[in-house]
């Protein structure tokens, strides 16, 4: 090996890994709007700005949602770093959502932490938002101070994507296997919303189930080779199933409502569990990790927990504001690409489709 490569990929991490480094996350992927500054991979501080402006339609709208972020990112940049009490000439770079996302609301947030770095002469980092939620598990502050040691199992579950990632380190990520469809959190929002229930739905379905019957009423599981996940059935015949009842009675779903939602969020699980386990054999791996939205449904947490301890896992699981999308996931994945010196140039751009 050339030794000006074994500079760059051994020592120069090791050697930076020691200095101190500041660096400000941008998130801006969907609706909200974040910002988090990192002292290394210890946080200082994280701002997010929510977007009410969804809930009466049921859903994110593209253009309102960029157009609240260009109304947000600047105060919510200038409050992440008064909270982190830093100056904006102690940052060492600024990395940001690249994609997946809405393209439209990445354009916001690239666009400003490209003309801040130039501003401020310091180097900016892409993100993959699906790798951020991974690593949000190595962000360190008062709720979090351990991490999964590599190489781990990841099941990331959100409203847009399914996957079991084989994580070997902070920049090789191998998929396993994913939705072929739709997703988990798709399943429990669309699931919620045919029930009546506010959006987001899938908080809502989780809060029911806890005083429902689980096994009150059955659904079918796709049957998909290896270790891919399906939900479109699922939601097909959740939506055929209530529409036999309700013609035999009219308020069906006001009097089960507590157990259809405990029997839809049981189905789901049973899914996504039957495939993480079939994972944990076929890779021998015993340190599990669970992250993204729907790593918050207590449903799964539990069967997490559950599986741990018959099968001694050594679970992860994120505190409840690192499963959301944030900027503290988005700085801590910067970090690590600084330390190897992946920055990206003026030019990039983002994009709203696309994995690893």
């Amino acid at each position: 090996m050339p030794r000006n490569n074994f500079f760059f990929i051994f020592l120069r991490p090791l050697l930076l890994s020691k200095m101190s480094i500041y660096i400000l996350g941008i998130e801006s992927s969907c609706d909200d709007t974040s910002a988090a500054v990192l002292h290394n991979t210890r946080m200082l501080s994280s701002v997010i700005a929510n977007q009410e402006v969804h809930q009466k339609f049921g859903g994110v709208v593209p253009e309102l949602a960029s157009r609240a972020h260009q109304q947000n990112i600047i105060p919510v940049v200038e409050v992440a770093l008064q909270k982190a009490k830093i100056t904006k000439n102690q940052l060492s770079a600024i990395a940001f959502t690249r994609g997946p996302g809405l393209l439209g609301s990445l354009l916001v947030g690239t666009s400003f932490a490209k003309a801040f770095a130039m501003g401020l002469n310091i180097p900016i980092i892409e993100v993959n938002h699906l790798k951020a939620h991974i690593l949000s598990h190595f962000v360190r502050d008062e709720s979090q101070d351990s991490h999964p040691e590599f190489p781990f199992l990841c099941l990331t579950v959100s409203g847009g994507h399914t996957q079991i990632v084989k994580v070997n380190s902070p920049s090789e990520m191998e998929i396993l296997g994913k939705t072929i469809d739709d997703a988990a959190g798709e399943a429990f929002d669309k699931a919620a919303k045919i029930m009546g229930l506010p959006y987001p739905g899938g908080p809502e379905v989780d809060k029911l189930a806890k005083i429902g019957n689980p096994l009150a009423f059955t659904f079918p599981e796709p049957r998909i080779g290896n270790l891919d996940y399906s939900f479109s059935g699922l939601k097909t015949s959740f939506l055929y199933f209530l529409r036999d009842r309700l013609k035999e009675e009219d308020d069906f779903i006001e009097k089960h409502r507590a157990d259809l939602a405990a029997s839809i969020q049981h189905t789901i699980i049973s899914i996504l569990m039957k495939k993480l386990k079939l994972a944990v054999k076929q890779t021998g791996l015993n340190q599990i990790a669970i992250a993204g939205g729907v790593s918050a449904n207590s449903g799964l947490r539990d069967a997490i927990e559950k599986e741990a301890t018959l099968s001694g896992w050594k679970t992860f699981l994120p505190p409840f504001k690192y499963t959301t999308d944030n900027a503290a996931m988005i700085a801590v994945a910067g970090y690590f690409k600084y330390l190897n010196g992946e920055f990206a140039p003026q030019s990039i751009t983002p994009y709203a489709r696309g994995g690893f």
